[in-house]
């Protein structure tokens, strides 16, 4: 049965039309990324933009921004013909994008970062004491503040540096801010954040242009919701007047059954155990274990050491103290270094895809292949017809969208760059698997996909260690839950305990000082 769609928390839109946009159209080799594309945009309005991957959001955005220029088409802002050549341009007429890739130079700071454009100086000189007052000003309203407006960039997390591109945006004159995926690395409580600063720019007068596959908070932003689909727009509605079964069947063309978990998987005996595995102050003596046949969730805030625990036992970053067992082995396994992981078959995606997880220029055949060569090469030579079948199988098993197993990962969408990289671990066939936030940037129709095969995976007898910053996904997906804590494994929830508010109170224990947790104590951890 459809559910209707509640109303939105944002008082519906009527002000002066701020952008229209007429039969825009664009095209890369072998793909129609945008046909005959019309949209508009009200002053004072939440627009959202939803879609498959690959549906053409995001060419539509970047057309808007000047960072991509249309085969054809006009667009008209405030009365007056727009066709910005660069990006720059764009934003000199008040238009502005945080991209769901993040676009920030990681040797400079944070405050040169957010006014990397308009530097304040005097004299010919970077005025550094103005730069970071006005820093600390901006970071406040996205809570930032806890951060040095010097710290170099590239030393924060993922969630941190989109905060950071954020207030960035609202730095500056913003008549239309277009937010690519901007909630994919966000907890709920920096979330609620960006609604805020998006209700005041709203209130001020701007037009919002919002892309998200989160439905759910599309239809408590947004007034006005438009699909997209294989580069058609198929339907503009008012989000109070469109029921979200209707979105996703208009999204996929098909419906889209909520997935439905059997019975209790059977584990076959343990895959990996970490034993007292510390590094600084993120990952604080964790130990844990994961089963073969099992998916074990790992919930907590952002910052709390979740993908630091990862870098940890894959080797990324080597720990300072600590064991990692594999396959019941008496013997603590020696990880010194990625490699040495995935050799005693250890894999890890990795939370951004695009600096750690993807050789960017390369095609979608060399990404996937890349992790095990040996398979599609003889005697030291690539067998290129060996290469392009797996390639095909894996791209076709995961539905990857891309003009052929040749094109350049940079050119596909997001979404379906995450799937190449779950593409490559799978061709490894590795038993331990480390999912660092899997469906981020993934449209509705293939998170389900997604879903069905870390299911499937483990039913096969892998061990699954998965970190989400969306909770209800992981109340869905794992057998047990641990949660992190300021850098501690707190405890950890069998499927039966399952309860959101219980997870978040133990997520939030170690910060507020609260000993007492309804769950299990996780190896070495004593409540």
């Amino acid at each position: 049965m459809e559910q209707k769609a509640p109303q939105s928390d944002v008082p519906t839109a009527g002000g002066e039309m701020l952008l229209e946009v007429r039969g825009l159209s664009k095209s890369y080799p072998g793909v129609q990324a945008l046909a005959d594309a019309c949209f508009d945009l009200r002053r004072g309005e939440v627009h959202a933009l939803v879609g498959e991957n690959g549906a053409g959001k995001s060419t539509l955005a970047r057309i808007i921004s000047g960072v991509s220029r249309p085969d054809g088409g006009t667009m008209v802002l405030r009365g007056k013909p727009y066709a910005p050549a660069t990006k720059h341009q764009a934003e000199r007429m008040g238009v502005r994008m945080v991209m769901q890739e993040l676009n920030l130079i990681g040797t400079l700071s944070v405050a040169e970062n957010i006014f990397f454009d308009h530097l304040p100086h005097r004299l010919g000189l970077i005025d550094y004491n103005r730069l970071h007052t006005d820093a600390k000003a901006v970071m406040a309203e996205v809570a930032l503040d806890d951060i040095d407006p010097a710290r170099r960039v590239d030393t924060l997390g993922v969630a941190r540096q989109q905060m950071v591109e954020i207030a960035s945006a609202l730095s500056r004159r913003c008549d239309l801010l277009i937010l690519d995926e901007p909630t994919a690395a966000l907890s709920d409580a920096e979330t609620a954040l960006l609604f805020e600063q998006i209700r005041r720019l709203k209130a001020g007068g701007a037009g919002i242009i919002y892309i998200s596959h989160r439905l759910e908070e599309i239809q408590r932003l947004a007034d006005r919701i438009t699909v997209l689909r294989n580069g058609y727009l198929v339907a503009t509605s008012a989000a109070d007047g469109i029921c979200l079964d209707k979105i996703v069947r208009l999204m996929v063309g098909r419906e889209v059954k909520d997935l439905q978990r059997g019975g209790r998987r059977e584990f076959t005996g343990v895959g990996l155990r970490v034993s007292g595995l510390c590094r600084g102050d993120l990952v604080r003596n964790v130990s844990l274990e994961v089963r073969r046949g099992e998916i074990l969730g790992l919930a907590g805030l952002m910052g709390s050491g979740r993908t630091e625990t990862l870098r940890a036992i894959f080797g990324a970053d080597r720990p300072e103290k600590g064991s990692i067992f594999l396959h019941d082995s008496p013997r603590p396994a020696r990880i010194r270094s990625p490699r040495d992981a995935v050799r005693q078959g250890i894999a890890l995606l990795t939370e951004d895809r695009k600096q750690q997880g993807l050789l960017l220029p390369l095609s979608v055949r060399v990404n996937i292949t890349l992790t095990n060569l040996l398979l599609v090469a003889r005697l030291g030579w690539i067998r290129p017809a060996q290469e392009c079948r797996t390639a095909e199988r894996f791209a076709r098993a995961l539905a990857v969208r891309c003009a052929s197993d040749r094109q350049r990962v940079v050119e596909l969408s997001g979404g379906n760059q995450q799937k190449v990289v779950i593409a490559k671990w799978l061709f490894r066939n590795c038993d331990v698997l480390l999912f660092d936030e899997p469906t981020r940037g993934i449209d509705v129709g293939a998170k389900f996909e997604i879903y069905r095969l870390l299911g499937d995976l483990a039913s096969q007898g892998k061990a699954v260690l998965v970190v989400s910053s969306d909770l209800k996904e992981l109340l869905v997906l794992c057998d047990n839950i641990a949660v992190i804590s300021a850098g501690r494994l707190v405890t950890v929830f069998e499927r039966k305990d399952f309860s959101q508010d219980r997870i978040l109170a133990a997520a939030l224990s170690e910060y507020m000082g609260t000993t007492k947790i309804s769950g299990q104590s996780p190896p070495g951890i004593v409540q």
